[in-house]
C-alpha cells in the first residue's frame, strides 16, 4: 500500500463513556493533509490533540468516521492490517522517546525491523545509517541511561524513519526538552522532512515550533480551525512570558 495520496479525515467523531455520561471529543470532524505538507496542530491541553493524531495513526479507532491514506480507509483494517501499515507506512515520535532500557541505541533502531522480518544483518545496516543522520553513530552502543534526553529523541527519531515511512507523527517532540535542546530537535525534523520527502503531522504546544511548518491548524471545542497572526503572535507572547528562566518550553 502506499501513502502518497493526501491523507484524509472525513466526519471523524470521537466519545468515550465516563462515569456513565457520554464524553464527547470532537464530533463530524474533518481533515486533509496534502503530500509533502508539515502540518502543526495546537491547542488547550485536553483538546483533543493527541486522540486526532492516535486516530490518525491507527492506534485508536474514531466512534465514527474514516480515515484515508490514498484510497484506502484505514478504520476498516483488520487489527493486523493495521499492525502491518503502522510498521510500514509510519513513523512516531513521542514526548518519551519509550526507548527499552535493556537494548542498545542501535538495538532500539533496529526494532521496527526486526518486528518486520528484515535480517539482523540488514537491519543494522540502515539502523547505523539513520543513528549518523541525526549524528549519533558514536553513540550506538549505549543504553538509554547512558544518552541524554536530547540524545534519546534522536534516537527516537531514527528509530521512526529506520522503516522509510512516507508518514511521521509527532506528539510533543521538544515537550520534556530545555529550549536550546529543543531548537536542535526542531532542526532536526525540518531536516529530516526534507531530506525522506516525508509528510509530517505535529502536535505542539510549541508556537514557535508550529509556525514554522507550512501550515498552522488549532483544535478548539471539537473543531479545527486556522488561527489568524495576530492569535499566534499572542499565544507566542504568552507562551515566552511562561517559561522558566527563558529556558524550558511550557
Amino acid at each position: 500500500m502506499s501513502t502518497e495520496g493526501a491523507i484524509r479525515a472525513d466526519s471523524l467523531t470521537k466519545t468515550y463513556c465516563s462515569g456513565g455520561a457520554e464524553v464527547v471529543v470532537f464530533r463530524n470532524l474533518s481533515l486533509r493533509i496534502e503530500r509533502g505538507e508539515r502540518l502543526a496542530i495546537i491547542g488547550e491541553s485536553g483538546a483533543g490533540k493527541s486522540t486526532l493524531l492516535h486516530l490518525l495513526g491507527g492506534l485508536d479507532r474514531p466512534s465514527s468516521g474514516r480515515i484515508y491514506f490514498g484510497d484506502s480507509n484505514i478504520v476498516a483494517f483488520t487489527e493486523q492490517e493495521l499492525s502491518d501499515f503502522r510498521n510500514r507506512e509510519l513513523g512516531f515520535v513521542w514526548q518519551n522517546p519509550f526507548l527499552l532500557p535493556e537494548f542498545t541505541a542501535l538495538e532500539n533502531v533496529m526494532m521496527p525491523l526486526l518486528i518486520r522480518g528484515v535480517e539482523p544483518d540488514k537491519a543494522a545496516k540502515s539502523a547505523r545509517a539513520r543513528l549518523e543522520e541525526v549524528g549519533l553513530r558514536s553513540r550506538e552502543s549505549h543504553r538509554s541511561g547512558e544518552l541524554s534526553g536530547g540524545e534519546q529523541q534522536r534516537v527516537a527519531l531514527a528509530r521512526a524513519l529506520v522503516g522509510e515511512p512516507g508518514v511521521l507523527l509527532a506528539d510533543e517532540p521538544t515537550g520534556n526538552l530545555d529550549f536550546r535542546t529543543g531548537e536542535m530537535i526542531i532542526a532536526l525534523l525540518a531536516e529530516m522532512h526534507e531530506a525522506h520527502g516525508l509528510t509530517s503531522v505535529f502536535v505542539t504546544h510549541n508556537i514557535a515550533f508550529a509556525t514554522r511548518c507550512d501550515r498552522v491548524l488549532e483544535l478548539r471545542k471539537g473543531i479545527l480551525q486556522t488561527p489568524s497572526e495576530l492569535e499566534l503572535q499572542e499565544a507566542g507572547m504568552l507562551q515566552d512570558a511562561t517559561r522558566l528562566d527563558g529556558g524550558a518550553y511550557v
